[in-house]
């Protein structure tokens, strides 16, 4: 079982960023999802960059599309992320060049603040770190690598909060999981199952009735959980 573990803590970092900070130390990978590792399993390493900042509607988190055109997750809301790649010194290194690489991310001006629980996917047998990050300078930022991103946004937290965004949606398989029609977006799968999770932490969730179910056609077979764990967008 993989624990969250929060890396700094800036004097001056934002009060909205509490109590996000000091939940996420100590929590569970059982938190996001039941999926687990299976003993013996060796899985790919990954990491995803959770990036929140100050944007013109408050505390905002960065998000990319998929590429209609790409194999896996096509047209797909995700966090910026990939694969591990032998030079990168750790999960930390991977979500900023990967962010870098895939929006133009300045490294720089993001600071990584804790590490989620490491998460298993077994469809693309993905060990997953999820980075929490402050962007502490945010700058334009736009799809570099058009073949794998479509289309760049910053969500406000507000706007993901919001309960008339908020819904469940249905794969042909059956698997059911939460998920956020946001600025033209629906995010569901991993993503929103972080971010829903990551929204009662920080005590940003409102009430919300979860009986709207929106059907999902064409999209690839989940691996059903609990708490929204289905496939991640990590391409190999």
């Amino acid at each position: 079982m993989s624990r969250g573990v929060v890396l700094d803590r800036p004097d001056d970092l934002p009060s909205w960023f509490e109590p996000l900070l000091t939940r996420v130390a100590g929590c569970r990978s059982e938190d996001f999802s039941v999926l687990r590792k299976p003993a013996g399993t060796n899985g790919r390493s990954s990491a995803v960059l959770v990036l929140l900042g100050e944007g013109p509607a408050g505390p905002d988190l960065l998000i990319l599309q998929r590429a209609a055109t790409m194999r896996n997750h096509a047209g797909q809301p995700a966090f910026p992320g990939g694969a591990t790649d032998p030079e990168d010194a750790d999960a930390i290194a991977t979500a900023l060049r990967e962010a870098d690489e895939e929006v133009g991310l300045e490294p720089s001006s993001a600071q990584a603040l804790a590490l989620l629980p490491e998460l298993w996917i077994p469809v693309s047998r993905f060990t997953v770190n999820p980075v929490l990050a402050w962007w502490r300078h945010p700058h334009p930022v736009r799809p570099r690598q058009v073949t794998e991103v479509a289309h760049v946004a910053r969500l406000p937290i507000s706007e993901l909060a919001d309960p008339a965004n908020r819904i469940r949606v249905r794969h042909p398989s059956g698997w059911i999981g939460p998920a956020f029609q946001v600025r033209g977006l629906l995010v569901w799968g991993f993503t929103a199952g972080v971010i829903s999770v990551l929204l009662d932490m920080a005590g940003w969730a409102l009430p919300w009735e979860p009986g709207r179910v929106v059907e999902l056609p064409d999209a690839e077979a989940p691996v059903p959980a609990a708490r929204g764990g289905a496939p991640d967008e990590v391409v190999p």
